[in-house]
């Protein structure tokens, strides 16, 4: 158990007794309420190399958690200000794309057993051969990429 030196060791501005006792403060205290002069008093904190880190990492964590939904948030407002004329890429503006089981031909040719053929209308796009774009879902303009997020507070 370590025992902490005597008073009269420590050298410190903090213990020493006034240089001027008119001037002091605690002898215009009556004489119950002076403090002894043991007790040491502390008017800085000692901030060491680790602590300053880790209110740097704070306050830079909640710099960034503040300014990124703020930054989405400005570019979502100054998209929706600008003209989205750009066609959408999968459909080359169509907003239709070409079914993928029947490669747009609206029918399945099923090979049974014995060789014979079976011809159905494929039950992914009804026969039709096209589907509707799930990018643009239809529209045939490209969505930005913003305008493809959904931001929500789950809350």
């Amino acid at each position: 158990m370590a025992v902490a030196p005597a008073a009269s060791t420590l050298r410190s501005s903090f213990l020493s007794s006034p240089r001027h006792p008119k001037l002091s403060l605690s002898s215009k205290l009556p004489v119950s309420r002076r403090l002894p002069a043991s007790y040491p008093r502390v008017r800085a904190l000692d901030l060491d190399q680790n602590t300053l880190v880790a209110i740097s990492v704070g306050v830079v964590s909640v710099a960034v958690g503040i300014g990124i939904p703020v930054f989405y948030e400005t570019q979502i407002d100054n998209a929706a200000k600008r003209e989205n004329s750009q066609p959408c890429f999968p459909c080359n503006g169509s907003g239709a794309q070409q079914c993928r089981f029947c490669t747009g031909s609206g029918k399945i040719t099923v090979v049974l057993g014995g060789g014979d053929t079976d011809v159905s209308q494929c039950i992914n796009c009804d026969g039709v051969g096209k589907l509707t774009c799930t990018t643009c879902q239809g529209s045939g303009i490209q969505p930005r990429y913003l305008d493809r997020r959904e931001f929500k507070d789950d809350d």
